[in-house]
């Protein structure tokens, strides 16, 4: 971290960040990928005139929660629950729970957070995933999808972060739906190990189609 000024940040948040230089996630270094994203955070703020302080702070940052948890997918929202606790700007907070998306990204450095994680996460190189194993990640999403009742098709897609599952109208209605997607979210927590998260998309759609000759 020789490059990456960590100013500011209290005692506890630096141990805890420390303590990623010994985790990976899918084979990439959490403590190297938080400081790639620090550097992409201030160029890119510099760039569009957003706060590069708070940027390049939350990109530091945004994924210090995994030194408290190995449920990959809630470490954003402990890192955000951390960072109030030990009174960082609610500007960094924000952005360390919003980089991934069940929470809405309202701020420009927020959005950056979330932009330069997904570039460096996903960039040639940077996780040890094999061809084999994201097909098969692929597949296994929307099998999980498939085994509901009243589905017509379903498809993973963004790279595994957003499943879009269409069902028959006849079969389901909208309060069904609803429930649908929150019930397809819950098994994929309990049978699947991924990065971030998964946005689970149900969609009811009819069509009614009359030719005027």
């Amino acid at each position: 971290m020789r490059d990456v000024c960590i100013v500011g940040v209290p005692s506890e948040i630096v141990r805890y960040l420390g303590e990623l230089k010994y985790r990976t996630s899918y084979g990439q270094n959490v403590l190297k990928h938080s400081t790639e994203m620090t550097h992409m955070a201030g160029m890119i703020a510099e760039e569009i005139g957003a706060d590069v302080t708070i940027a390049k702070t939350a990109a530091l940052l945004h994924d210090f929660g995994k030194a408290l948890s190995h449920k990959i997918s809630r470490h954003h929202h402990i890192g955000e629950e951390l960072a109030k606790k030990y009174g960082m700007a609610d500007e960094i907070a924000h952005a360390i729970g919003a980089h991934h998306d069940d929470v809405e990204a309202t701020t420009p450095e927020a959005l950056i957070v979330r932009i330069v994680d997904a570039v460096s996460a996903a960039r040639p190189g940077a996780r040890n995933i094999s061809a084999e194993g994201f097909a098969e990640r692929m597949k296994e999403l929307e099998n999980v999808a498939n085994s509901f009742e009243g589905i017509s098709k379903s498809y993973a897609i963004s790279a595994g972060r957003e499943v879009r599952i269409i069902v028959r109208p006849e079969a389901i209605d909208d309060l069904s739906a609803i429930k649908l997607a929150r019930d397809i979210s819950t098994k994929i927590e309990s049978t699947m190990q991924y990065p971030g998260t998964i946005k689970v998309s149900v969609i009811r759609e009819i069509r009614a189609i009359e030719f005027a000759k």
